[in-house]
């Protein structure tokens, strides 16, 4: 079984070579980085690769990952990449692969609950979605079924949690995880900053990490509009335990007393390693905050605690149904196992794309051009844009306007 796994962001690199390292050792496995809007820096790529079996992968262009796929004649490609490439790359497979196209996998890197519409339209002509819970399973499953998409959903324990113990691993440091997109307003950022700072004072004897995804002007899976390094800048008088990193999480957990958070996927590579965590709830537990999935966990508490050095441990009932199932739980091999003998018989069918096929050939050089931005350098590219820029501010004005209208009663109805 040959197996590519294509990769853009930090956290898809990181998520699509764990992913790679947990499939039987018997098959033939490579990973390349295509050059997206959010082409991780090297040293994003080498923190995103700690702990796994590889090191440097080539990044490509669309036209080299093309004749890549040509050449080595994948039985599977896994799609590690943002759902708007994943749309791109689908098309592009299936056109120079168009009589035996390889069966096509693709997931999402952390939590995925919420279960969102844009993580499963996008994903909606792929063979097989990967996901990492029960719950996950059962909501995305719920969701298909409303918007009438079919689709097949395998479960896998999410690849780079360690194996989970019974005790901390010992360490002293207090490690809080940060987000690009949360919280997403400057205030809420410097009240993080507050309470970091604070928290280092008030515990002068163990060091405090603020431990970070990329440095100001590095891309990310999602964009940063208030980069905490850059809004540490404006501030003076530092604690000097207090510490910015951007080395991998693997290693700030194997030191780690405690791990902070807002709603970070390293909550649950914390709880894998019995790291006593917080999951901080002074902006409220809501979708936009990605923190739902931890109600009933046991975990949330105030900025207080935080100063206080209060951690937790999480309630037992909660982990069967947010990634902690068993092993014998799992069947994303045997999914993707299942699609190639499909694909051996001939049986292997191309599902429709759910939506966004309105204007054909031209909305599908948009998209290209979208996905991939500047590393698309093709005329129709520009021309695309150039057309589609302004249709789309008008066809979003329109659909402003329906929305306004349908709230608005009419005189008739008094």
């Amino acid at each position: 079984m040959r197996v590519l796994t294509v990769t853009d962001s930090d956290s898809y690199v990181k998520w699509g070579a764990a992913m790679l390292d947990r499939m039987p050792s018997t098959w033939e496995r490579s990973l390349v980085v295509i050059r997206t809007p959010a082409l991780p820096s090297a040293a994003q790529i080498e923190a995103s690769l700690v702990g796994s079996s590889f090191s440097a992968p080539p990044i490509v262009d669309l036209d080299d990952l093309s004749a890549l796929v040509v050449d080595l004649d994948p039985d599977v490609v896994v799609l590690s990449v943002r759902g708007p490439v994943v749309r791109v790359l689908v098309r592009m497979i299936v056109a120079v692969m168009p009589d035996k196209r390889p069966v096509i996998v693709s997931g999402l890197p952390g939590i995925s609950i919420p279960e969102t519409l844009h993580a499963l339209y996008f994903r909606s002509q792929v063979d097989l979605m990967v996901l990492h819970s029960k719950r996950e399973i059962a909501a995305f499953s719920a969701l298909a079924e409303r918007l009438g998409i079919t689709q097949d959903f395998g479960l896998a324990t999410l690849p780079f949690l360690p194996t989970r113990s019974e005790s901390s691993s010992g360490g002293d440091d207090i490690v809080f995880a940060a987000q690009a997109k949360v919280p997403r307003i400057q205030g809420e950022r410097e009240l993080v900053l507050d309470w970091l700072v604070e928290t280092a004072r008030r515990h002068p004897s163990r060091r405090v990490v603020l431990k970070l995804r990329g440095v100001a002007g590095e891309a990310q899976t999602h964009a940063e509009k208030h980069p905490y390094d850059r809004l540490l800048q404006a501030r003076t008088d530092l604690p000097g335990n207090l510490e910015v990193s951007t080395a991998s999480m693997v290693d700030h957990l194997s030191r780690a007393g405690a791990l902070v958070t807002v709603s970070s996927t390293a909550a649950v590579e914390a709880i894998a390693l019995g790291v006593p965590t917080l999951l901080i709830d002074d902006f409220g537990m809501s979708a936009g905050l990605i923190n739902v999935v931890f109600e009933g966990s046991g975990l949330f508490g105030s900025s207080n605690e935080l100063m206080e050095g209060y951690f937790k441990a999480p309630n037992e009932h909660w982990l069967d149904d947010n990634y902690f199932h068993a092993p014998s739980d799992e069947t994303w091999i045997h999914e993707i196992e299942a699609a190639v003998a499909r694909r051996e018989a001939g049986e292997l069918r191309l599902r429709p794309q759910y939506r966004g096929t309105l204007g054909g050939s031209l909305r599908r050089i948009w998209d290209r051009k979208q996905a991939l931005g500047p590393y698309d350098r093709s005329a129709a590219g520009y021309v695309a844009l150039a057309v589609g820029l302004p249709l789309r501010g008008a066809v979003r004005r329109y659909r402003t306007l329906r929305r306004r209208a349908a709230r608005t009663p009419s005189l008739v109805d008094g």
